[in-house]
């Protein structure tokens, strides 16, 4: 498994904005698909976003539709997580790891990777409070 680094993350009001980072210092990450998946304490971990290699493709769970945005920089080597409109409910630990170049578009194979996956790094903390 290949190391990313999630960074972004802080605390904001309901209805603000943060934009959340993904980079990685040992390899490229424009060969690969990356997803954003968030785990809220309790809760299990949830596939959120998805940003393909191959054409540029985009998932969004139902759940931060309309909200978030996710976009890649291959020359600044960064895949983004745009947030806005958020809600308490998004306050969570947030990830991001590689698929293969084309995402997947069923939600249960992001259930199940999000279940059996166990190589996952130290994520960005989330918190929307007032």
């Amino acid at each position: 498994q290949l190391q990313l680094v999630e960074s972004g993350g802080g605390l904001v009001q309901p209805g603000g904005s943060l934009r959340l980072s993904c980079t990685a210092s040992a390899f490229t990450l424009d060969a690969y698909a990356i997803a954003w998946y968030r785990q809220a304490p309790g809760k299990e971990r949830e596939g959120i976003s998805c940003v393909s290699s191959s054409d540029g493709g985009t998932y969004y769970a139902d759940s931060v539709k309309g909200r978030f945005t996710t976009s890649r920089d291959n020359a600044k080597n960064t895949v983004y997580l745009q947030m806005n409109n958020l809600k308490p409910e998004d306050t969570a630990t947030y990830y991001c790891v590689q698929f293969d170049a084309t995402c997947p578009y069923s939600d249960y194979v992001y259930a199940r990777f999000g279940a059996q996956f166990g190589a996952w790094g130290r994520g960005t903390q989330v918190t929307v409070s007032s």
